[in-house]
């Protein structure tokens, strides 16, 4: 039997159409200077740019061994700046000094390429810098965006305008599903499992499927319906919630912001003696401010999108109860509790359901106009307590 070749859009997952797209435009063949990826969370934005840059310095089309796209997938290449925001915004300042990186020529592969993830936090200014040079690109130059949709609000329309966007679709869980049999040696029913309960998020469904941490917290979350017999256990629901949340993000950048802070410091000339490095020492002060701010935005990110993904969680429970009730022929999505969900439709009706759902939705949006965490997850257990 014959293997199959070698790819670098092989961790592309359920993504046929793009793949096909993306290794024909390696080759030449509807290539452009800038792309934009689009579709859901964990569909596979950054994995399939990350994938095309490397394609693009291969001179097989990405076969995935050779040097160029190792190093480029391992984000080691000398022309490839891969950027990930990492707090909310991303500002004109940076993106001025990373246009003008991806401007000088490549130095050891076919092109000069510049990967922002997340390109919704552009800010206007950067967004208008960066439409300056995708509209007078360098002949050698490649702009990959990724952005969760191509709304006006969170992607200028000019840069949308001059972009080839290429659209991924939310993978089938049979396909994650053999990702993690193939890749992580799960057995099928694991696999099933966890790729249901990601909702089409490979990157969720991985962490599940190795991390012990995270089941234990899907798990507590699950149980929150339950829990819910009063506005005392609804407080208390809400803290455990919040404070769930705030301990999976606290270790994300732990060590990063050690080295970040540990860095500058050097650079500011600590340990110096003399005149001239208490001067440096006075000065560093508004230095140090800043990092320290950037790193507190930082992880304010990192929390809310570990507590969101407990709402998304929660959310699919009463859907999995909604469907339950009327019998639907839909697969749930967290299977393992399917006679919890079942006993939550015997005992709530369909507007019921659908009130909790919607106070769930509600504290998603509340949460991301800024409403602190807390108070909106706290409006939520009353809610759902109420319903």
């Amino acid at each position: 039997m014959n293997q199959p070749v070698p790819s670098v859009f092989d961790e592309l997952v359920g993504q046929d159409e793009a793949r096909r797209i993306l290794s024909e435009a390696a080759r030449g063949n509807g290539m452009t200077h800038a792309w934009l990826f689009t579709g859901p969370p964990g569909s596979g934005r950054s994995t399939a740019a990350v994938a095309f840059a490397a394609a693009l310095q291969c001179a097989d089309g990405g076969c995935g061994e050779c040097h160029a796209c190792r190093t480029t997938l391992a984000g080691t290449h000398p022309d490839l700046t891969r950027v990930i925001p990492e707090g909310l915004s991303l500002g004109v300042d940076q993106v001025r000094r990373l246009i003008l990186d991806a401007s000088r020529a490549p130095t050891s592969g076919r092109w000069q390429i510049l990967l922002i993830e997340d390109a919704d936090r552009l800010t206007e200014a950067a967004a208008n810098a960066l439409l300056k040079a995708v509209e007078e690109p360098p002949e050698r130059t490649a702009f990959l965006l990724c952005a969760p949709s191509t709304n006006p609000a969170e992607i200028a329309v000019t840069i949308r305008s001059r972009s080839r966007v290429l659209v991924l679709r939310q993978p089938p869980p049979e396909a994650i599903a053999d990702l993690l049999v193939a890749r992580d040696g799960l057995d099928r029913h694991e696999a099933e499992l966890f790729a249901a309960a990601a909702q089409g998020h490979v990157g969720r469904a991985r962490r599940l499927a190795t991390d012990p941490d995270a089941r234990a917290k899907r798990h507590d979350v699950l149980r929150i319906p339950r829990r819910l017999t009063g506005l005392g256990a609804c407080f208390t629901a809400a803290v455990e919630l919040i404070e769930a949340a705030e301990s999976e993000a606290s270790g994300t950048y732990t060590e990063q912001s050690a080295a970040e802070r540990e860095a500058l410091e050097t650079a500011l000339g600590k340990g110096g003696t003399g005149k001239g490095a208490t001067k440096a020492a006075r000065g560093s002060a508004a230095a140090l401010k800043e990092l320290e701010k950037r790193q507190k935005t930082r992880d304010t990110r990192a929390q809310r999108d570990s507590l969101d993904r407990a709402l998304v969680d929660l959310a699919a429970f009463y859907r999995d109860a909604l469907a339950a009730g009327f019998g639907a022929r839909v697969d749930p999505i967290h299977p393992d509790m399917a006679d919890t969900t079942r006993a939550a439709a015997s005992k709530l009706s369909a507007e019921s359901l659908l009130r909790r759902i919607d106070a769930i939705l509600a504290c998603r949006k509340a949460i991301e106009a800024n409403v602190r965490p807390r108070i909106a997850v706290e409006a939520m257990m009353t809610r759902l307590w109420q319903a």
